[in-house]
C-alpha cells in the first residue's frame, strides 16, 4: 500500500470514481456529549468533503455505562458493534470515553478498544484517534504511557507546524486549536517509537502526530472538531461538579478563549463559589449573551486537516484499486 501522507510534492489524483468514502465514527462519549460529538464530526466531515461523497456509519462500544435514554439513543441511531467487525471502511474516527479508572487497561471498554486497534491495523484502515483514544492506542501499540498533569489543560492554544506531512499541507506555520485533558503524551517517547509529530504547542504540548505502518493512524490530543461553545460547556459542567461536591478543586478557566470582560465575571463568580459552594449557586453563573461572544477561530484549520485526511484516504484507496479492485481488508494489510 502506498503512503497517502507522503511528500506534498507528489501530484494528487482525482477523486475516486467509485462513489462514497465510507467512514466509521466510533463515538464513545458520555450521554451528555454523545449527540453533540456526533453533530460536530458530521458537520466537519460534510464541510470537508466537497470533493467526495462521505457516508458516515455510527458505532459505540456496548460496554459503556449509559443512562436509559442514552442506551435508547444509541440503539435507535447507531449500528451494532458486530457490524463494525464485519464491515469494510475507508476510514475510522474513534473518540475517547469518560475515564472511570486511573489505568486505561482497567476501563470496562478496553477489550473492545484493543480489538478495534487490531482491526484497523489488520485491515490497513486509516484511523483518527481523538484525545483519550489516542492515549489508549499508543499505550496498546507501543507501551507509551501518558503523564498525569498537575491541573487540566483547557483552552485554545497556538500550535506550530512540524515537518511537511501532507496532513498539514496548506496550513500556516502556526494555528490555534482547543485542548481539554487531564493527561498528556510527551514528544520524546513518541519520536523514539517512530511517531511523527505534525504539530506542537509550547503551552499545550503535542497536538497532532502520525503513525504510518501497518495502518495510517492520525492522533489528536487537541479537538479541532469542537464547536465554538464546547469549552464553555465543559467549564460550566466542571463548575457544577465543584458546586455539588463531586470535584474537589474549582476548575481552571479555559485559556485563550474568553474575552477580558467575560473572564473577569467568571473570576468574580469563582470567589463567591469557593466561599460558599452550593448547587443552587449555579443558577447565577454569568453566561447571559456569552454564546454570542464565542468564536470558532480554529474552524478553517479543522476543515483543512480533515479535508487533507479525506483526500489522503481517497488517494490511498485509488492506489489499492489500481492494483486490484475489491481487495479484502486482509489483502489490504499485506
Amino acid at each position: 500500500m502506498t503512503d497517502p501522507f507522503g511528500s506534498p510534492k507528489q501530484s494528487m489524483p482525482a477523486a475516486d470514481a467509485r462513489g462514497s468514502l465510507v467512514i466509521g465514527l466510533v463515538n464513545n462519549m458520555p450521554d451528555a456529549a454523545l449527540e453533540t460529538t456526533q453533530r460536530q464530526f458530521t458537520e466537519l466531515l460534510t464541510a470537508a468533503s466537497s470533493r467526495y461523497d462521505v457516508r458516515l456509519r455510527l458505532f459505540s462500544f456496548p460496554e459503556l455505562i449509559r443512562s436509559e435514554a442514552g442506551r435508547a439513543y444509541v440503539a435507535e441511531h447507531y449500528e451494532p458493534i458486530d457490524e463494525l467487525w464485519r464491515g469494510e471502511f475507508d476510514g475510522l474516527i474513534v473518540t475517547g470515553a469518560e475515564p472511570r479508572t486511573a489505568a486505561l487497561p482497567n476501563e470496562i471498554y478496553w477489550p473492545s478498544l484493543t480489538r478495534l486497534i487490531d482491526f484497523a491495523n489488520a485491515s490497513a484502515t486509516p484511523t483518527v484517534w481523538s484525545c483519550l483514544a489516542a492515549h489508549a492506542a499508543v499505550l496498546y501499540l507501543d507501551g507509551i504511557q501518558r503523564r498525569p498533569l498537575p491541573e487540566k489543560i483547557t483552552g485554545v492554544f497556538r500550535c506550530n507546524r512540524m515537518g511537511a506531512s501532507r496532513l498539514v499541507v496548506g496550513l500556516p506555520s502556526s494555528w490555534c486549536v482547543p485542548h481539554s485533558r487531564l493527561n498528556t503524551l510527551d514528544p520524546a517517547p513518541l519520536v523514539a517509537a517512530g511517531y511523527e509529530i505534525a504539530s506542537l504547542s509550547d503551552e499545550g504540548g503535542v497536538d497532532t502526530f502520525l503513525r504510518r505502518k501497518p495502518a495510517l493512524f492520525v492522533f489528536f490530543q487537541g479537538h479541532p472538531e469542537y464547536d465554538a461553545g464546547a469549552l464553555f460547556r465543559e467549564y460550566r459542567r466542571d463548575v457544577g461538579r465543584f458546586l455539588t461536591g463531586t470535584m474537589e478543586r474549582y476548575p481552571e478557566m479555559p485559556r485563550g478563549y474568553f474575552d477580558d470582560a467575560t473572564a473577569r465575571s467568571f473570576t468574580a463568580f469563582r470567589a463567591r463559589a469557593e466561599c460558599q459552594p452550593s448547587p443552587e449557586l449555579l443558577t447565577d453563573f454569568p453566561e447571559e449573551n456569552l454564546r454570542d461572544k464565542l468564536t470558532r477561530n480554529w474552524a478553517d484549520v479543522a476543515l483543512r486537516l480533515y479535508r487533507n485526511w479525506l483526500t489522503a484516504i481517497a488517494r490511498g484507496r485509488r492506489s489499492r484499486d489500481l492494483l486490484g479492485a475489491g481487495a479484502s481488508p486482509a489483502t489490504r494489510a499485506s
